[in-house]
């Protein structure tokens, strides 16, 4: 049994005007309320004019082949990390800020999330967590990553491709990752945040 992600972008000041206890539950009624019976299609659930279900404070994104598990955005972590030695500096630079930003951790790293009093934080629990201020950087790198995708083909298959796996061919790797950069462009466009949810 895995874990589950589900995407949304998020207006944070609607997001800071809920009690920091509250967030989580907020965040997760709102990205698929009870009383919401149509079919989450790849791509966006919703945009405003939103159904009446859905507030006007977020927005949901579905990645397509996915079936909204988590697996698939870890296997391109790992596949990344494969491939990253292999390609111009310029085009690791970019898209090691822009997966950073979202599901890559970089080996060695130390993903801490508590605070200066070892309390974790409300987000803590989050797959992903991106404020307003860090959107502009992530679509920065992702301008300057997203028209050499092309150069990663033959890198990846030499060193990363696992057939039949998640996220095993380039094709998946870069629909994927095309996926992430529709939802930061989004949420850049509309000065929002991004939260990744456990589900």
């Amino acid at each position: 049994m895995g874990v589950d992600i589900t995407a949304v972008i998020v207006d944070w000041a609607e997001l800071e005007n809920i009690p920091v206890l509250e967030r989580e539950r907020a965040l997760t009624e709102a990205s698929e309320p009870d009383d919401y019976d149509g079919a989450l299609e790849d791509g966006w659930a919703w945009l405003p004019p939103a159904p009446d279900s859905f507030p006007s404070w977020c927005a949901r994104y579905e990645f397509g082949g996915t079936l909204g598990s988590f697996k698939p955005h870890f296997r391109a972590g790992e596949r990344w990390e494969a491939v990253r030695e292999h390609v111009p500096d310029d085009l690791r630079t970019a898209l090691d800020t822009f997966l950073a930003g979202l599901f890559w951790v970089p080996s060695g790293s130390d993903c801490d999330l508590q605070d200066e009093e070892g309390a974790e934080p409300w987000y803590g629990a989050m797959w992903v967590y991106c404020t307003p201020s860090d959107i502009p950087a992530l679509a920065q790198a992702w301008s300057a990553a997203g028209s050499q995708l092309e150069t990663l083909r033959e890198p990846f298959d030499a060193h990363a491709a696992s057939p039949g796996k998640w996220v095993g061919r380039f094709e998946e790797f870069t629909m994927l990752l095309r996926g992430w950069a529709e939802v930061v462009e989004e949420a850049r466009r509309r000065g929002w945040g991004l939260v990744g949810l456990p589900n």
